[in-house]
C-alpha cells in the first residue's frame, strides 16, 4: 500500500464496498457533491466492490472493515479509511487535499 499521492496526480477516486448497494452508493454521490461544490473538476468518482478494486488504481476510500481486502487487490494505491458512509471527515478531507492540491495519506490497509 502506498503511503501519500498528491491530490494533483489522481484522476480517478474509487470508492470500495462490500456489495454495491444502498449506503455506498448514496456516499459516491455525496462524494461528487463535495467535489462539486468545492468546484473540484478533472476527477471522477466511480464505485467498485472492494474485491474487484484494478491492481493499477492510485486511490481508494474505503470503509475501514474493507481496507485490508482493497490492500490486497491493489497494494500500490493509497487507502483512505472512514468510519460512517454519511458525514465522515474523512470525505471532507480528502475533497481539502483535491482543493489545496495537497498530499493525499493512507489512513488503512
Amino acid at each position: 500500500m502506498a503511503n501519500s499521492i498528491l491530490a494533483t496526480d489522481v484522476e480517478t477516486i474509487i470508492l470500495a464496498c462490500e456489495a454495491g448497494m444502498g449506503s455506498s452508493l448514496m456516499s459516491v454521490n455525496a462524494l461528487k457533491k463535495k467535489l462539486k461544490k468545492a468546484k473540484v473538476q478533472g476527477v471522477k468518482v466511480v464505485h467498485k466492490p472492494a474485491r474487484d478494486i484494478p491492481a493499477g488504481t492510485k486511490l481508494v476510500i474505503v470503509h475501514k472493515g474493507l481496507a485490508k481486502v482493497v490492500a490486497s487487490k491493489a497494494p500500490n494505491a493509497v487507502v483512505v479509511t472512514f468510519n460512517h458512509f454519511f458525514n465522515d471527515p474523512a470525505f471532507d478531507q480528502l475533497v481539502q487535499a483535491f482543493v489545496d492540491g495537497s498530499e493525499i495519506v493512507s489512513s488503512g490497509g
